[in-house]
């Protein structure tokens, strides 16, 4: 199982795997053992029953986790009806019926945790932001701060301020792309009622939040994404105001020329989620700061591009 998580190590979000034999999440690019006796929580799987009258097997030995920012805490106790053809459920369901139910402020809550577990595994989120996006969902719920608000948009928000708070963002368009469409400005709304509710700032996303992701994308070695990981840290000494994920693609676009990749503005706007237009603007902006830019150990050559 590969997933994507932050390594101290590497000091940067990278891929690594789950050994689940040894229960061990690994760093595939420095083999640091990110987390150790990993257990799993979900169902078990096995079956330990007869099939039932359409011939179908109960895999589902136990119930879903424990989930401590629920009331009820998802404790729940389900008795089986020993004889169902007759009597409808049962003397025994009809007097447990009042243990299975959540109570409404559960429902909610159980309704959003699953849209956000969701969206995070869409997005390949760290199991850290989604456990802290339902600590913030949880907080707006029991304030009711968004009572009246798409659902959906509310989610979102706490989806993104997570990401932000952990410093592995995702812009609003992405957080938008796995909210089944809902819009930035409503998501954008959410985010600062959440804000003013919580007192929390997220502040604007930054480039070098940006890099790994964008770099990925984009097929770029090692040494490029390096390269352009430390021009990004030097451009914060200069005054050029642009848009961040601009200066992103601009910085890409420079890299890009020393190492004679052919990638275009237009193809790097598409990663970066801006129009080409701005792109250039950005590059025109930071062209004169090339030398200080680059990293002296890439190659030489990079000075003669400019």
């Amino acid at each position: 199982m590969v997933m994507m998580v932050f390594c101290s190590d590497c000091k940067r979000e990278t891929e690594a795997i789950l050994d689940t034999r040894q229960g061990d999440t690994i760093c595939t690019e420095c083999s640091l053992v990110l987390e150790s006796h990993h257990i799993d929580e979900s169902s078990e799987w096995r079956i330990f029953a007869d099939s039932d009258d359409n011939g179908k097997y109960d895999r589902e030995r136990v119930g879903s986790k424990q989930n401590i920012l629920l009331d009820q805490a998802n404790l729940q106790t389900f008795a089986s009806n020993p004889n169902p053809k007759k009597g409808g459920g049962g003397p025994f369901v009809g007097s447990l019926n009042s243990l299975n139910q959540l109570s409404n402020s559960d429902k909610g809550l159980t309704e959003g945790f699953k849209m956000i577990e969701n969206m995070g595994d869409n997005l390949g989120l760290v199991r850290t932001i989604k456990g802290r996006a339902c600590e913030i969902f949880k907080n707006v719920e029991d304030n009711k701060s968004c009572r009246g608000r798409n659902l959906k948009a509310t989610v979102a928000a706490a989806l993104y301020i997570a990401c932000k708070e952990i410093k592995l963002s995702r812009t609003l368009k992405e957080i938008s792309t796995v909210a089944d469409g809902v819009a930035m400005k409503d998501i954008s709304r959410a985010v600062e009622v959440i804000k003013k509710t919580m007192e929390v700032e997220t502040g604007g996303v930054q480039p070098g939040e940006l890099v790994r992701r964008f770099c990925s994308k984009l097929n770029m070695n090692y040494q490029a994404i390096k390269a352009v990981q430390e021009a990004v840290l030097e451009v914060e000494s200069f005054d050029i105001r642009r848009n961040p994920k601009s200066i992103l693609a601009a910085i890409i676009y420079m890299i890009d020329q020393v190492s004679g990749a052919a990638r275009s503005f237009k193809e790097i706007a598409i990663v970066a989620e801006v129009a080409e237009g701005t792109v250039k603007k950005s590059y025109k902006d930071i062209a004169p700061h090339a030398s200080k830019l680059i990293p002296q150990w890439y190659p030489q050559q990079v000075h003669k591009v400019f």
